[in-house]
């Protein structure tokens, strides 16, 4: 175990602590339960601090387990992690030392875990020792090495226009239904990377097994780890399977590996907070949305990219369901000034049949300029240049209105349109290679 793991299990232990003659904060043994308002549970006559686990248990049976997520006066406010079915007035709640952890080690890998670390493979008991904190331990950005070298994603569109550097944080903005999960998973079979870290949080049931089966399959399984917290779990497993992922991606990266975490998706994480947020009393903002949300999105977000200098990097990808197609809706908007550039899916290309339905005038990748050539960044400027032409011509030229030799660029844009659509467009099981990416094209305007 390197030096920086080793510091952060000393920081879970609070050795640290101890070392500067710190108290831990005080637990008062038992508390009774007084009310439950929705999922939010208030106790009395316990203290603990925020983030603290409980066990809530009727008759001396421990029932169920809890985070504390807020206080008010001598109340604790709790929030189960599992089914609440058997509880009653004046239920016992035991307060415990220490903090959730990540189980971490080699042992994860070829695993799939729930939100609480457990398995879900049926594989029997996960062989891992070590512990990690679910929120992590913060990077000097100083100490953190700079994205100088590009990263090969298999698909074409984004490794020649929108190219990606290891250890850089992309989000996938997408509404319902226009393909967002299939360019995720032909990004998880394609890139280059060591260890595969992905959590489903907050999706549908069904897709977790589909995606391990269809996507991932038997080959991908053995170098990747896969932590599903589905939309059934409560809002603290969701919140937890999150953090757990980016704890294990982390402690992949302290070991020098090259590292893909892949979060489907970030609007859940942030839906799972609005949960506990307003079910505690946080004032409600944008569309509901209480200012933790907007407090724990660039938390959980900052913890992925380069590590040290020489070590290792995780290079991280969010989806970010687009409510209603809106791209300025409020996570969509947190989300886009937090991470290191996003790609957009629209659904018009989608239902004309264009996959992957990426709309190059709305992405952006910010650390291309600093991983690719000039000439690379020429062939992309000029590619977007034409695109945008057309686009913004369209209707002219589609009701027959704009008369060739009007706009020179607007009869250059005409004259390539079709081999732009066909550069964009990829089967979902073919992988393009970013060498090749680029070859295309600069292939397409020696045509």
């Amino acid at each position: 175990m390197n030096d920086l793991a080793v510091r952060r299990q000393q920081l879970l232990r609070g050795l640290r602590g101890r070392e500067h003659g710190l108290t831990p904060p005080r637990l008062v043994a038992t508390g009774r339960l007084r009310r439950m308002v929705g999922l939010t549970l208030e106790a009395d006559g316990c203290q603990a601090p925020i983030g603290a686990r409980c066990t809530i248990s009727v008759c001396g049976a421990t029932a169920v387990e809890a985070e504390v997520v807020g206080f008010a006066g001598d109340s604790l406010y709790l929030m189960p992690t599992g089914d609440l079915h058997g509880i009653t007035p004046d239920a016992v709640v035991t307060p415990h030392e220490g903090v959730y952890e990540a189980r971490v080690g080699e042992g994860l890998l070829g695993r799939i875990l729930d939100g609480a670390a457990e398995p879900l493979d049926g594989r029997g008991p996960l062989q891992t020792e070590q512990r990690m904190p679910l929120l992590g331990q913060a990077v000097n950005p100083l100490a953190r090495a700079p994205i100088r070298t590009p990263l090969n994603v298999g698909v074409r569109a984004i490794n020649a226009l929108l190219t990606v550097g290891r250890g850089q944080r992309m989000g996938l903005f997408a509404g319902s239904g226009v393909g967002k999960s299939v360019l995720l998973g032909m990004m998880t079979r394609y890139t280059d990377a060591d260890v595969v870290v992905v959590g489903l949080i907050g999706e549908r049931g069904r897709e977790v097994k589909e995606f391990i089966d269809d996507i991932l399959g038997p080959e991908g399984l053995k170098r990747a780890v896969v932590v599903a917290a589905p939309a059934d779990a409560s809002p603290v497993m969701r919140l937890h399977g999150a953090m757990q992922a980016t704890a294990i991606a982390e402690y992949f990266r302290d070991q020098g590996q090259q590292v893909l975490l892949l979060l489907d998706s970030l609007t859940r994480f942030a839906q799972a907070q609005r949960e506990i947020g307003l079910s505690i009393g946080e004032p409600p903002t944008t569309k509901g949305y209480p200012p933790s949300v907007f407090a724990k999105l660039p938390r959980l977000v900052e913890r992925a990219g380069n590590g040290v200098e020489g070590g290792g990097s995780i290079t991280a990808f969010y989806t970010v369901l687009v409510e209603g197609d809106d791209q300025t809706e409020p996570i969509a908007d947190a989300a886009r000034a937090i991470l290191d550039g996003h790609v957009v899916l629209t659904r018009h290309l989608a239902e004309a049949g264009h996959y992957p339905a990426i709309d190059i005038e709305q992405s952006v990748s910010r650390a291309m300029i600093n991983i690719t050539g000039e000439t690379h960044r020429a062939l992309a400027q000029r590619f977007k240049q034409l695109y945008g032409d057309y686009e913004q011509n369209r209707d002219l030229i589609s009701v027959g209105a704009y008369q060739r030799g009007s706009d020179p660029r607007v009869d250059e844009a005409m004259e390539y349109r079709d081999r732009l659509n066909d550069f964009l467009r990829q089967d979902f099981r073919r992988s393009e290679t970013l060498d090749h990416s680029i070859a295309e094209l600069q292939a397409l305007f020696e045509q």
